[in-house]
């Protein structure tokens, strides 16, 4: 009987294997969108083109990064980039929430659209459910296409259920990518999303993130990245998926009015109001300048191809391979695999000064991943890397969750090697990443902005913001508390319950690393 039930598990998860491979081109609408491509950018036609035209012009042929960690400062500057927008605005993001800061960035393309600027919308289908009508509202105006990323074609009820489940691995390749173009001229780029954890002003969720806003030859190189996913045929446009209407446009704006009176929005308008575009940002001092910076992204179908297809992952081991002296990583998500483990443990035991920083079990959003990632700890930390994770910062007890944390939590995802190489973007060290997510960033060679990342490590691994991890006498892991006095060593996940670490250990048994 026992083998008779093997088979028959076994005979159905070939079967389903089989439905999601047929189904997964069966199934998923043909990309029927018009080509389009990024417009030529003119001298001096929009305000960011005379704004921008100066800088450029005191750095022929260079590129300018500059860094965006708070989260209020993110949200306007892409409101600010978008409202100065004259010609193009290119957005593309893995999660645009359904809430004030997504309403908020959504009347600010529709505003770029009256004005005649051409908007295009990119968006991960599996994070959109539920805002189909609203986006098909915004997409009805004339100027404005939105199309989304390797979608489900039934948009709800028992056949979309279906669906998911007959398509189970083909749905696993998602669009992690987060881009924000704006005439040509300025591309945010980074780990951050649409939505208000993202923006450092939640009552809930805060993520502690990073962007950096472009300049200069590599917003080209945005721009074709962009139009590479746009053109792409796993991108479809969302009114070829919908048989319902969208709710009435001008319903939606007079939503979105209201919603900026309420306190929910205030913090990202003051912010806005309080902007004033290149005198707060576009100051030279703020800016790092070079000819060594380059926008690089998976492409947008990943299934079935191999690293040496000129993968983000593949890219990423190469520049790693030069460092001959430090390697600082922060990834909120890290699951590095046996590979990866062994390389950085393999740098540790050779002298390099190897350093990460993760989220601690309390302030992880995921459980699942701290599961992944908890069994490299012993490895790592005894061939000498040095391990720090983020403390779990709520504002009270209502922040504690059982599946992960309610309050502060890591989502920078950058490296920084021997002072002078380094990545900012989307992505984790982790397996989905490297293996199923498209992901994107940019990679450099630059003291000024390696200093930058580096100070940014620093800070996290400062005593206030985590715990360093080690291992005592006996092999067993240890926390550091240095903020009570005398400082104490923990024996256990701090702030965690009981429950939480149950969960991890049962979560350690589970085949799934390949898919964190």
């Amino acid at each position: 009987m026992v083998w008779k039930i093997l088979l028959c598990a076994v005979i159905g998860l070939l079967a389903l294997m089989a439905a999601s491979w047929w189904l997964a081109d069966w199934l998923t609408p043909r990309a029927v969108g018009e080509p389009s491509q990024a417009l030529a950018v003119e001298a001096e036609e929009t305000p960011l083109d005379r704004a921008i035209a100066p800088l450029l012009a005191d750095h022929p042929g260079q590129s300018g990064a500059l860094m965006l960690v708070d989260g209020l400062d993110a949200f306007a500057f892409r409101a600010a980039t978008a409202a100065h927008a004259g010609r193009t605005l290119d957005v593309q993001y893995y999660i645009w929430r359904d809430d004030v800061t997504g309403h908020l960035l959504a009347r600010e393309l529709w505003r770029a659209a009256q004005r005649g600027v051409r908007v295009r919308f990119l968006v991960d289908d599996l994070t959109i459910r539920g805002a189909d009508r609203k986006l098909l509202a915004l997409g009805a105006h004339e100027n404005i296409e939105i199309r989304v990323y390797n979608p489900v074609r039934n948009r709800g009820g028992v056949m979309r259920m279906i669906e998911m489940v007959a398509r189970s691995l083909s749905l696993n390749y998602r669009m992690h990518n987060k881009a924000w173009i704006v005439d040509g001229r300025i591309a945010i780029v980074g780990g951050r999303n649409i939505g208000v954890e993202y923006f450092s002003a939640s009552t809930n969720t805060n993520f502690h993130d990073l962007d950096v806003a472009l300049l200069g030859p590599v917003v080209d190189q945005a721009s074709a990245i962009f139009d590479r996913f746009w053109n792409s045929e796993a991108v479809v446009p969302i009114n070829a998926l919908m048989r319902k209407p969208g709710i009435d446009l001008d319903t939606y704006l007079a939503e979105v009015d209201r919603e900026s009176d309420q306190q929910a929005a205030q913090a990202y308008l003051t912010r806005l109001a309080e902007t004033i575009l290149m005198d707060d940002w576009m100051a030279e001092p703020t800016i790092h300048w070079g000819d060594s910076l380059q926008l690089v992204s998976d492409p947008p179908i990943k299934r079935g191809g191999s690293p040496a297809d000129g993968w983000l992952v593949g890219l990423l081991r190469e520049q790693m391979r030069q460092a001959e002296q430090q390697a600082l990583f922060i990834s909120p998500y890290f699951v590095p695999g046996e590979d990866f483990a062994d390389w950085l443990t393999a740098q540790a035991r050779t002298g390099l000064d190897v350093g990460v920083v993760t989220n601690s079990l309390a302030a992880t959003d995921v459980l699942a991943v701290h599961s992944g990632y908890a069994p490299y700890r012993h490895p790592l930390l005894t061939a000498g890397v040095r391990l720090h994770e983020l403390r779990r910062q709520p504002g009270g007890e209502h922040g504690r969750s059982l599946f992960g944390s309610r309050g502060a939590s890591l989502h920078t995802k950058a490296y920084v090697l021997d002072e002078r190489l380094g990545f900012i973007g989307s992505f984790n060290l982790d397996q989905r990443s490297a293996w199923l997510n498209t992901e994107m960033g940019l990679l450099f060679d630059h003291a000024g902005l390696a200093r930058a990342v580096q100070d940014e490590y620093r800070h996290l691994t400062l005593d206030h913001m985590s715990y360093e991890v080690s291992l005592d006498k006996d092999g067993d892991l240890r926390w550091q508390d240095r903020l009570v006095d005398p400082p104490q060593v923990l024996h256990t996940e701090p702030d965690s319950s009981l429950a939480q670490r149950v969960l991890i250990w049962l979560l350690g048994w589970l085949p799934i690393e390949s898919q964190l």
